[in-house]
């Protein structure tokens, strides 16, 4: 027997996402943000969809606070040399990701055939990000 599901409202589903952990909040991002491109274009194909998996890509919602408290430590001069080294790596990751995702950004947009400043306005990105 089929039950009515009844629509739930944006706010509604911000409360029921406050009561996550940081890690289901990520999980639950990334799953958004994987609709979302599933819903702007239906109808991608599987490099497409690859590349959107990367584009999508972030830091996990940790370790941007993490690279946020110690980005504020360095600015106050108050890292220890094991607080730099974290900040050296916290900070590689994110430009590693940031190169991924530029060159799948790239990427698609060759396939679709457009510029990558285009692209970027039509998917609302902007970079830097810090995530």
């Amino acid at each position: 027997m089929e039950q009515d599901v009844q629509p739930v409202s944006a706010s509604k589903l911000v409360q029921m996402a406050e009561q996550l952990s940081s890690a289901e909040l990520d999980r639950l991002a990334q799953e958004l943000a994987t609709l979302r491109a599933r819903r702007n274009a239906p109808l991608l194909s599987e490099d497409e969809s690859a590349l959107f998996a990367t584009i999508n890509q972030r830091l996990s919602e940790a370790d941007r606070q993490r690279l946020a408290h110690l980005s504020e430590r360095r600015h106050r001069e108050e890292l220890t040399s094991t607080e730099h080294c974290e900040l050296l790596e916290l900070q590689q990751r994110l430009e590693e990701l940031h190169t991924s995702r530029m060159k799948a950004l790239a990427q698609l947009a060759q396939l679709r055939g457009v510029t990558l400043a285009n692209l970027m306005i039509q998917l609302g990105i902007q970079f830097p990000d810090h995530a």
